[in-house]
């Protein structure tokens, strides 16, 4: 067996350098292949900015570094089957195509004309893409990088500017071309010299009202004498002066008023005097200051009824106009951040138009300005959306365990009470493969289903003044009222979810989303079990898993939770560095400290009191267009107390899974080094039965992932996780009638970094744009639940069943989207 997977390998490696290793075998006599490029630089200059800048980049290799240059392989193989006439030929037919359906539409049908032109101006585009770069198997490749000496002059010259742009008047760029065979190196060596600093800084400014405002913001200046010059800070502040000046009334600024007058003649004291000049309009001793004179509402704008002319009333300065009345002005007004009297304002007219979307009530919001008459009126413009919405998906999910199909309806309603309300009706049932809760060998069947009715309020539903209401109005305030009921059925158990919550929202900037749920109360309840699934329980509550017990008695569950979200830069887009921070503060049964719970257990019920905290860390680094490294921490701790020393199994925290420890199969990692039983398949003697899902109190995890491009709409992936989870109290065991502690379970902190499970592994993703669909093979590294000395297996890892004696099997995980 192994000899066959070792010639596998071969003929594999083999086809690789023989079809695409270097693609030296497409070089033109003369030419080189450009193999790579280095950049010699002193420590402070930034060899990240000089790459973005190279003009020709050599090929892409295996995982950056093996000299198998696959792309250019597969850019080839496409092009042996590449006929431009076929797609300039397709390409007609399609024109002709089309063309004939829309001359033969009527003109009253106008959508359908639309629809036509629409589709025809696609394929076009798509079949033009195609004579333009080829097929679509060459444009998953690349075409064979050959160096080309102007492309280095071109890239020496890039480099100088650079340095120029940095305050490096003095630089020297040299480059050095090494050849081996086919293969040539470019070497770019940087004398940056010494760097010039700020020395003096002065305005001249003529409008002395704008002067007094840009020196009263001086402090905020990204222009700081005895920094060293950098041009980007001369047009960061460009921009701020800018917004500056558009903030405090001046409507018609532009930044071509702004000049910067830059003097570095003192070079041998290597100092930059700079001039910060704010010239008047032409013909005009100053800069005009405008200040709101009226602010108009359209709420129905792009309707016109023949016959019938809008009415309007004024609420709170502003002037509404409208067909139908049909909303409340007090929520609008309370959007709206112009008012007459006050000086126009960029920042407050882009949140109106802001605010007033998020109230998804209107398709567009439009804010615009007339001068005309000696006035400065802002108009509002605004379509409503359609009042009702019924949407229906479809498609594939994965949770825990194996891909399966669901289906999703919702249907909503707007501005219920004419206060820009919603209401949200919404369904789901679906079906997914989960492994068996009393065997590591069987897979079941789960059908889940759920309903939602929700009720969404654009302002926060307390006791507030009118004037505290309009001072929210710029948080984007919402009030969240939802009843839920879930039904789960396994061959092992049926349960049931009942849930009543209410939330308060508010947003900071785009950036920070704070959330109280005052009120959150599930019902749990499981209608029935199965024979094998009761003694599976009693085994588990004598092996001290008397958490996974609890979890199946009938159960009332009361929390607040208070939540605080932090995305820096839209975290998830792809080309840019971002962080996104998650954090959550728990309280659960505090209702129970001031009521007696008595009667809830008179009912069958039990009932919880715990703290819980939980924290998330993701970061995206960008290293360049085709390669993202992502970081992950993921941290947690939840405290009982009170009679019932438990928390409900759904606030455990567990590791483990295709968004987690990557090596362990769901849920299963830990807690701490605690043993599972051993497998009883004969085929898998020395391992562990990791079927059980292992709740605990602690929770500590971390990832990191490099994601690059491999052609076309694939991805691959590397990674390595680590973490485990712990208990407050020792997690034991009965044995012979005796109970032990089957290793440590519990948090110590003399001895938790050695009970940090460690997993390995590499995954492709299938990015279809409206859908990531993942596949990752984890592969562990180092096992705590082993005894000390015996915990690193990555040499034993095996990929293919049978396992062999001691042989620990890859995970395979599929998902949706990215893990983190």
């Amino acid at each position: 067996m192994r000899a066959k997977y070792k010639y596998l390998i071969i003929i594999i490696l083999s086809g690789f350098l023989l079809g695409g290793c270097l693609g030296t075998q497409h070089l033109q006599p003369g030419e080189k292949l450009l193999y790579k490029q280095n950049i010699k630089a002193p420590k402070g200059i930034s060899k990240e900015d000089l790459r973005n800048l190279y003009v020709q980049e050599p090929n892409r290799k295996v995982l950056g570094i093996l000299p198998i240059h696959y792309l250019v392989w597969l850019y080839y193989t496409g092009e042996k089957k590449y006929d431009p006439e076929k797609f300039i030929k397709e390409k007609d037919a399609v024109e002709r195509k089309f063309d004939t359906k829309i001359a033969n539409t009527p003109e009253t049908k106008i959508r359908r004309i639309n629809n036509l032109t629409f589709k025809k101006q696609k394929k076009v585009r798509a079949l033009d893409n195609k004579i333009e770069n080829g097929n679509t198997v060459m444009q998953w490749g690349e075409k064979l990088s050959v160096l080309d000496t102007a492309n280095v002059h071109l890239t020496v010259d890039r480099f100088t500017g650079y340095l120029d742009s940095k305050g490096y008047f003095k630089n020297k760029v040299a480059s050095t071309i090494d050849t081996l065979d086919q293969e040539a190196t470019v070497t770019y060596i940087v004398k940056p010299g010494q760097a010039y600093f700020i020395d003096t800084i002065f305005y001249d400014i003529e409008d002395s009202a704008v002067s007094n405002l840009v020196k009263s913001d001086i402090n905020k200046s990204l222009i700081k004498k005895g920094e060293r010059y950098d041009q980007q800070n001369f047009v960061n502040e460009r921009e701020r002066l800018d917004l500056l000046l558009k903030d405090f009334g001046y409507y018609e600024f532009s930044r071509q008023y702004i000049e910067f007058d830059v003097d570095t003649s003192f070079r041998e004291n290597r100092k930059v005097a700079v001039g910060i000049i704010i010239s008047d309009p032409a013909r005009q001793d100053e800069h005009k200051q405008f200040i709101i004179t009226d602010v108009n509402f359209v709420t129905d704008a792009g309707l016109n009824i023949q016959g019938k002319a809008r009415t309007g009333r004024d609420h709170h300065g502003i002037h509404f106009s409208y067909y139908n009345d049909k909303y409340n002005l007090r929520i609008l007004s309370q959007r709206v951040f112009l008012q007459p009297g006050d000086i126009y304002s960029r920042s407050n007219t882009i949140n109106t138009q802001r605010q007033l979307a998020n109230l998804d009530e209107f398709k567009f919001v439009n804010v615009s300005y007339d001068t005309t008459g000696g006035k400065f009126v802002a108009n509002i413009y605004a379509n409503a959306l359609d009042r009702y919405q019924w949407s229906n998906e479809a498609g594939v999910s994965v949770t825990q365990g194996f891909p399966g199909p669901f289906f999703n309806t919702s249907f909503k309603k707007r501005n219920v009470f004419r206060g820009a309300e919603s209401i949200d009706f919404s369904g789901r049932f679906g079906f997914e493969g989960v492994a068996s809760a009393t065997s590591d060998q069987n897979v079941y069947k789960s059908t889940e289903a759920g309903v939602n009715i929700s009720m969404t309020f654009p302002q926060l539903i307390l006791p507030l003044s009118e004037r505290t209401k309009y001072g929210l109005g710029n948080n984007n305030p919402k009030t969240k009222l939802l009843i839920g009921y879930a039904y789960t059925d396994r061959p092992e158990y049926r349960r049931t979810f009942a849930n009543l919550s209410g939330t308060y929202t508010l947003e900071n900037k785009r950036t920070t989303q704070y959330s109280l749920t005052f009120a959150n109360v599930t019902l749990i309840d499981t209608l029935q079990t199965s024979k094998d699934f009761r003694d599976f329980l009693e085994e588990q509550g004598e092996s001290g898993n008397f958490r996974l017990v609890y979890s199946f008695y009938p159960s009332l569950v009361t929390s607040m939770i208070f939540g605080w979200n932090w995305n820096h830069n839209n975290y998830g887009a792809a080309d840019r560095n971002a962080v996104f921070i998650r954090a959550q503060v728990e309280s659960g049964g505090t209702i129970w400290n001031v009521v007696d719970p008595g009667f809830i257990s008179d009912y069958g019920l039990q009932y919880f009191k715990y703290f819980r905290f939980g924290i998330d860390v993701r970061r995206n680094r960008v290293i360049d267009k085709n390669t993202v490294v992502a970081y992950r921490f993921n941290g947690g701790v939840a405290y009982p107390y009170g009679d019932n020393e438990s928390l409900p199994y759904e606030k455990f925290f567990f590791v483990g899974g295709s968004n987690s420890i990557r090596a362990w199969r769901p849920r299963r990692l830990g807690p701490g080094s605690f043993k599972p039983d051993l497998s009883e398949d004969p085929k898998a003697d020395g391992l562990f039965d990791y079927n059980i899902e292992k709740p605990a109190d602690i929770l500590l995890e971390g990832s990191i992932e490099i994601r690059r491009n491999l052609f076309g709409f694939v991805d691959g992936a590397v990674f390595i996780d680590a973490g485990n989870v712990w208990t407050f109290k020792p997690w034991q065991k009965k044995v012979d009638d005796e109970v032990v502690e089957n290793g440590n379970a519990q948090f110590k902190w003399d001895q938790f970094l050695s009970e940090l499970g460690i997993g390995t592994g590499f995954g492709v993703r299938f990015d279809f744009t409206f859908l990531i669909l993942r596949f990752d093979v984890g592969i562990k590294v180092y096992d705590p639940a082993r005894d000390q000395g015996d915990r690193f297996v990555l040499n034993r890892m095996k990929f293919f069943k049978p396992f062999g004696i001691d042989k620990e099997p890859v995970i395979y995980n599929i998902g949706i989207g990215f893990p983190f």
